[in-house]
């Protein structure tokens, strides 16, 4: 009998190491992915994703079941990539490989001819409009793209992004708006050609 997440978050404050072993498994792929999208940097993100989970290890006899854990666990994402971000400075990562291939931005299959092969042209195409606008998210101000990534590329609600950062729904509204319009504006004249 498969146990539900809330058993498993109980097991795993009690110091079941299997437990918290599979709440990982549940959400490590989705947090390694968002993280990834954030930074840009795989490495950064590796990084990160460790630091979510220790975080997540040592936070969890805290844990009041006042949220769903995978709220929890979000906010805790937010947290460290938010201040990863301010440590940082504003030095920004490029990457020319995509570590993570089942990411939801990586799925090249509108590219694809009718032979089921990539149309070099198109992939081209799609990998040069893919690098401009991850590189004008990136420049985005660290809490708009957390945003934005969450909203867009994670397919969260806004009610869960609000849960996550704390805040208010409007205001995470207020966020994806700016988000889109400085976008637009960046984009303006890429997208005209």
């Amino acid at each position: 009998m498969k146990l539900t997440e809330q058993d498993l978050v109980i097991k795993a404050k009690a110091g079941d190491y299997r437990a918290f072993e599979e709440l990982v498994y549940a959400y490590d792929r989705r947090v390694l992915a968002t993280v990834y999208r954030f930074t840009g940097d795989p490495d950064d993100a590796k990084d990160l994703y460790q630091d979510i989970f220790i975080r997540a290890f040592k936070g969890l006899k805290k844990f009041e079941f006042k949220s769903s854990f995978s709220t929890w666990l979000y906010r805790i994402a937010v947290n460290v990539c938010l201040t990863h971000k301010a440590k940082a400075g504003k030095r920004n990562y490029e990457s020319l490989d995509d570590p993570y291939p089942d990411s939801e931005d990586s799925k090249t299959e509108q590219y694809e001819d009718k032979s089921g092969s990539l149309s070099p042209e198109k992939s081209l195409l799609g990998s040069e409009t893919q690098a401009v606008v991850r590189k004008a998210v990136d420049s985005l101000s660290p809490r708009l793209k957390m945003v934005f990534v969450m909203k867009h590329y994670d397919g969260l609600k806004i009610k869960e992004i609000a849960e996550m950062l704390e805040t208010k729904e409007g205001t995470v509204k207020k966020y994806l708006f700016e988000a889109v319009h400085i976008l637009r504006g960046r984009l303006a004249g890429y997208l005209e050609n």
